[in-house]
């Protein structure tokens, strides 16, 4: 239980260091929903249309001290979420048999070190909702920005889970192997997917941006040697519309 309140806590923090900014309370954060492309479930060879998802907290303003800020390097603490959608066996043929995977939200946070041109970081996220395990990612990014509206980035990801983790998305359950075309399989955590992420984010004005994200992820280990996994290759992309919301308090 602890373990998820000190999480959850994660979540509302910005990825700077703490400086001083305005007096004013307050909370400010981009939320975006729009079209995006990518494999139906882990491992499967095909695409399948979705609705792609952001969400970033921009600065956090309590008395007279602030979290967060464009302006605001070096080394410090970030929020970090995710969300898996459900796996259901009766949306893939190659699946029949197979139990449901519920939908997952995982929440957490890292230390990331930012400077003007680059970012690296390291974040751990529980399964607040869903799995209900530990996965952890590893990565940075290289910024170049042509104009002042328009954001480059890109750099290498690493997405390590538990054991709990590997076996929800890759395992095969005794019972499974009797109901399923698959034989029992019994996955280990450990580095679930290394790859690349590419991102360009369009500022429209200071309210609203649009994210364009292509994602490339290799699956490796027991993700890789999974019989549910039909490639470990995974590709995906998303087109968002994020809006700047601010809230006073």
């Amino acid at each position: 239980m602890l373990l998820r309140y000190f999480i959850a806590a994660c979540l509302v923090a910005a990825p700077a260091a703490l400086v001083a900014q305005d007096s004013t309370n307050g909370i400010a954060f981009r939320f975006g929903l729009g079209p995006s492309i990518g494999p139906g479930y882990f491992g499967d060879d095909d695409l399948d249309p979705g609705v792609g998802f952001k969400f970033s907290l921009e600065r956090l303003q309590f008395g007279g001290v602030s979290v967060g800020g464009t302006d605001s390097y070096g080394l410090g603490f970030s929020g970090s979420l995710r969300f898996i959608g459900a796996r259901n066996a009766d949306d893939f043929d190659e699946l029949a048999g197979m139990d449901d995977v519920d939908a997952s939200l995982e929440l957490g946070g890292g230390l990331e070190f930012t400077a003007p041109d680059y970012e690296v970081f390291a974040r751990l996220r529980y399964g607040v909702i869903g799995h209900e395990a530990l996965v952890a990612d590893i990565g940075g990014d290289l910024f170049y920005r042509p104009t002042d509206q328009l954001t480059l980035k890109a750099g290498p990801r690493v997405l390590l889970g538990d054991d709990t983790y590997a076996q929800t998305y890759f395992g095969v359950s005794a019972a499974e192997g009797l109901t399923s075309s698959f034989d029992a399989f019994d996955a280990r955590g450990g580095i679930i997917s290394a790859g690349a992420r590419a991102e360009a984010t369009y500022a429209i004005n200071d309210d609203w941006e649009v994210v364009g994200t292509l994602t490339y992820d290799r699956l490796r280990d027991d993700a890789a040697d999974s019989p549910l996994t039909t490639s470990d290759e995974q590709l995906g992309g998303s087109i968002v519309l994020t809006r700047r919301i601010t809230f006073g308090f």
